[in-house]
């Protein structure tokens, strides 16, 4: 027996389906009913999910998939990430994937080469582990280009590796103090030594050339065209403003939502100015009406509460330990004073904005949390689904209060696994008990909290089903041999990780009633994966791969 829509609704109007997916497995989403074998499509929805007798649904003109075995999933979403960086960033002097000083310098050099006539030279996605204690120096860059400004940003973007000319541009020296969200690192004279962290990289970042509206399409559609490929059919882009060096890529969603090339869906997440207050909230206002329409809804604001652990500016409850063991004087930064956050959290709430907060420590977590309940209190329960991404360190007190308070706990599950940057510039620092607090996507799960999963790409890969072997396995992908699991109690199953990454993305994005589960009335946003994870071990679910992707019944990517 299949499930059918209600006659009377658009979905099921009389008539065959141009859609029907057949032959293998389908994982709907759905808890009464997990399993199906077909699905039918009418225009943008589904109107059938069962068996053989959703196969009546083809006629003359239906276009029939042949599942041929393989499993169909609702479509993944990211609930973080940054596509119009990372489709420039792939354009640009792209050192991803990289590991080693000379493998940078190679790419840099030959970067250079071809673009004589580039006034800067700039990308990044280079890894912290290739430097001693993290800390490339301006030398390495000089050798290699002397005479042209470089600005390259790390692999998580929260730093800058620069080479002399580009500090001698923005005037920086011994006697330039550091700013109130940065660092400048420095030898022991005082000199500059070429890494700017946080928002000491805007003081080279601010002087770069601005990307034009057309770099800035070209990234959108380049990122697209990827996302796709990886079965991501919609996402919230956590940074829409000026921010660092980046320019504001709305004018570039907007063209695409206007001509059609926007398939994605997409909820665009407004900067929030930590140097402002409430005044700008009638900006924002503005921004989001202006910002939403086609398949751009700019309904959220993106609060960055703090930085990240590898530079020490994660905000902690308690103070940074030293190379030897011992307790320093740094407990990271919140960028935004509590108070101030409970205020303006508050505020935005009352004006319908959901509040998407970047919040790595576990000072951040506890200062977000509570600025959600001081908007609670204020202003009454509404659905603003507001949601804390990265959450590397939350204090056991903490984990409760995300379903207490219906705050989203936003995933990135690939940093939960041990690697260079993980073993050798985060945990030494930490200590045994907050690194024991990393990540606890399980505790997160018994908890109640919603989980969404989303990538912070280009910090990260964009695959979700990379991210989802890190949730369940809590080992890389292609992690050698003999790798420990990390933090092996706070692994959680297939099933709940793929929910994260569908239907808890979904939530978050406020697409839940239509997306992220596989049922009629739905739309037809798919993907047909090459194999069917559920069926093999856990440690083989990495290498399942994307074979097609459907947005509204289109396919988007594959044939």
């Amino acid at each position: 027996m299949s499930d059918i829509a209600p006659a009377g609704t658009a979905s099921a109007r009389t008539g065959p389906a141009d859609l029907v997916l057949t032959g293998g497995q389908v994982h709907t989403g759905s808890p009464a009913r997990s399993r199906a074998t077909s699905v039918a499509v009418r225009g943008e929805r589904i109107v059938a999910v069962g068996h053989d007798e959703v196969r009546e649904l083809i006629g003359p003109r239906t276009e029939v998939v042949d599942l041929a075995g393989k499993l169909l999933i609702p479509s993944f979403q990211d609930a973080h990430v940054h596509p119009v960086g990372g489709g420039m960033e792939l354009g640009q002097c792209d050192l991803s994937g990289a590991t080693t000083l000379a493998a940078y310098r190679e790419r840099i050099a030959a970067y250079a080469r071809r673009n004589p006539r580039l006034e800067w030279i700039t990308g990044g996605g280079w890894a912290m582990e290739a430097f001693p204690g993290g800390l490339p120096s301006v030398a390495e860059l000089d050798a290699v280009v002397p005479d042209r400004p470089v600005y390259l940003v790390n692999r998580d973007h929260h730093g800058a590796w620069v080479n002399s000319e580009a500090l001698r541009r923005a005037g920086i020296d011994a006697r330039t103090p550091d700013p109130g969200d940065g660092r400048i690192e420095r030898d022991a004279s005082g000199a500059p030594t070429g890494m700017l962290q946080e928002g000491a990289a805007n003081l080279v970042g601010g002087l770069l050339p601005p990307a034009t509206r057309e770099e800035r399409i070209a990234g959108l559609l380049r990122a697209q065209e990827l996302l796709h490929s990886l079965g991501v059919t919609a996402w919230q882009d956590a940074l829409l403003g000026t921010h660092a060096n980046l320019t504001d890529p709305t004018d570039a969603y907007l063209a695409c939502a206007d001509d059609g090339r926007l398939t994605a869906r997409v909820v665009g997440a407004l900067w929030w100015d930590r140097a402002r207050g409430t005044e700008q909230i009638e900006e924002l206002c503005a921004r989001r009406a202006a910002g939403t329409r086609g398949r751009l809804r700019s309904t959220t604001v993106k609060i960055m509460q703090d930085g990240v652990a590898e530079n020490g500016t994660a905000a902690l409850l308690g103070p940074y330990l030293d190379g030897c063991g011992c307790r320093t004087d740094n407990s990271g930064i919140s960028f935004v004073p509590p108070d101030d956050l409970r205020r303006h959290v508050t505020a935005l709430d009352a004006h319908g904005f959901q509040v998407h907060f970047h919040a790595l420590g576990d000072r951040a977590v506890r200062e977000a949390l509570d600025a959600v309940e001081a908007a609670r209190r204020a202003n009454g329960w509404s659905d603003t689904r507001p949601h804390l991404a990265h959450l590397q360190v939350v204090h056991p007190d903490d984990i409760g209060r995300f379903r207490a308070l219906g705050a989203s706990a936003n995933i990135q599950p690939l940093w939960a696994a041990h690697e260079p940057q993980m073993d050798e510039l985060t945990i030494p620092f930490l200590g045994a008990e907050r690194t024991a607090r990393q990540y606890p996507f399980a505790a997160l799960l018994r908890s109640g909290a919603t989980l969404a999963a989303g990538s912070d790409w280009p910090v990260s890969s964009p695959d979700p089903v990379q991210g989802i072997h890190v949730a369940v396995n809590r080992v890389a992908p292609d992690a050698p041999a003999g790798t420990p699991v990390f933090l092996p109690g706070q692994r959680i199953g297939l099933l709940d990780a793929l929910t994260a990454y569908t239907a808890g993305s979904a939530y978050v994005n406020g697409l839940d009633a239509e997306t992220g589960a596989i049922a009629p009335g739905f739309l037809a946003d798919l993907v047909v994966l090459d194999r069917d994870p559920f069926a093999g071990p856990p440690e083989e679910i990495g290498a399942a791969r994307v074979a097609q992707t459907f947005v509204g019944g289109r396919r988007v990517f594959g044939g």
